[in-house]
């Protein structure tokens, strides 16, 4: 019976493993969460369909006009009675009308369809960047969250480190009672401060997720990033070429541009007149079937379409001070974004190489003289509150530095900081 037990309780150990195991986090790279979510995302989804649907509209754009043939009998004589013949004098006729499409309306047709599809592709693409922008600030402020946790977490050990001296040497009668209970209460500002981060991570994962519309749970998700600053940055004259060249919305404008220019040419390729082909055939009794042609060609009285080529002929230049306005935008957004980027590196650097290094060896000085007596409870309470304060303080910047970087790779159009 012993035996048996305890080869259940291996069992049993085995298959918690294996459950710990499938429960833990997946940590994904910022490379893994981008093509799940070029995978999973309903809005992109969206998008390719109506690039699908406009690829439909080409083929429809493109059809040729459908011929009609007409077929009639005439002269049928249902009361002739002797002798009952109803069609002896009946009189067959065929015939066949083809509509013939001039100044190339079809091809004007299918190229401002085409044009349509790459107008389609372009905003795509922009709906992509602005998602993408969202996406990476996401997976950010999970980064960011995770740091300003794990700082919290280490502040906290460490002020329960400081506690457990104080302790003792309230007991050995070094320090004061109250002194020591002020202590104690200081604490609540380092749990709140885990407390807090650990909520934002947890907003933080929420937001990653509805936007990869997956259902899985917090505690099984998890994000792998480098979590730092860099200070290779283009400089904005090159930022400019590269926005102009890579903008989707700037491409889009002037590919609508492009379609205008097209439509305005079928508009006035519809005002032509489309002239009617036709053959016929028909027999008239006694004599011998016979066969004719014709030629129906409208005749323009009025233009009828004089209204459609003023419309397309303003749209022309709606398009182009559209175009002129995206292009103004694009260099709004490098030079407002390559300002914020610079600002953020401006108050990083320092903080870097020598506010950080500064705080910890106050910190530790001032812990060390306190805890042999030689400083106040005060002057111990402000270096761990000015430690704790530019700690978070420099973690808060990186991520605005980072958030600044995603905001200058949207407004170029691709990644130029990785």
């Amino acid at each position: 019976m012993y035996r048996f037990f305890r080869q259940l309780l291996v069992v049993l150990a085995v298959i918690g493993c294996f459950t710990m195991c499938a429960t833990a986090q997946t940590a994904f790279t910022w490379q893994q969460i981008r093509e799940k979510f070029g995978t999973s995302n309903p809005t992109l989804h969206a998008g390719q369909i109506g690039i699908e649907e406009s690829h439909a509209m080409e083929t429809s754009a493109y059809l040729r006009p459908n011929p009609d043939v007409n077929f009639s009998l005439d002269q049928i004589d249902p009361f002739t009675t002797h002798p009952y013949r109803p069609l002896g004098l009946a009189l067959p006729y065929v015939s066949f009308d083809y509509l013939h499409e001039r100044q190339h309306k079809r091809e004007l047709r299918l190229e401002s369809a085409q044009k349509g599809t790459s107008v389609a592709i372009s905003q795509q693409e922009d709906l992509a960047r602005t998602l993408l922008f969202n996406l990476h600030n996401a997976f950010v402020q999970i980064l960011q969250a995770k740091a300003v946790l794990a700082v919290a977490g280490e502040n906290l050990k460490y002020y329960d480190n400081v506690l457990a001296i104080s302790k003792q040497r309230q007991e050995s009668g070094d320090l004061a009672k109250v002194d020591l209970y002020r202590l104690q209460l200081q604490r609540v500002q380092f749990e709140a401060d885990v407390q807090t981060a650990d909520v934002n991570l947890r907003t933080a994962k929420i937001q990653l997720l509805t936007l990869l519309n997956d259902r899985t749970p917090i505690e099984r998700f998890d994000v792998t990033g480098v979590f730092d600053f860099t200070d290779q940055v283009p400089s904005l004259e090159e930022l400019r070429k590269t926005a102009v060249a890579s903008r989707p919305d700037l491409k889009a404008a002037l590919e609508s541009v492009d379609k205008a220019r097209t439509d305005y040419k079928l508009a006035v390729a519809n005002g032509s007149t489309d002239p009617t082909f036709g053959v016929d055939y028909a027999r008239n009794p006694p004599l011998a079937g016979y066969f004719g042609v014709s030629v129906s060609i409208p005749l323009r009285v009025f233009d009828r379409n004089q209204g459609e080529k003023a419309r397309t002929d303003l749209d022309i230049h709606r398009n182009e001070r559209l175009r002129q306005a995206a292009e103004a935008q694009v260099f709004s957004d490098v030079d407002s974004a390559y300002a914020t980027l610079n600002s953020n590196l401006i108050l990083l650097r320092p903080y870097k190489a020598q506010y950080l290094q500064q705080a910890t060896e106050v910190r530790e000085i001032i812990s060390f003289a306190y805890r042999r007596g030689a400083a106040s409870l005060l002057d111990f309470l402000q270096a761990q509150n000015d430690y704790r304060a530019l700690q978070v303080n420099y973690l808060n910047l990186i991520g605005t530095y980072l958030a600044a970087a995603n905001q200058l790779n949207m407004a170029v159009g691709r990644d130029v900081i990785q």
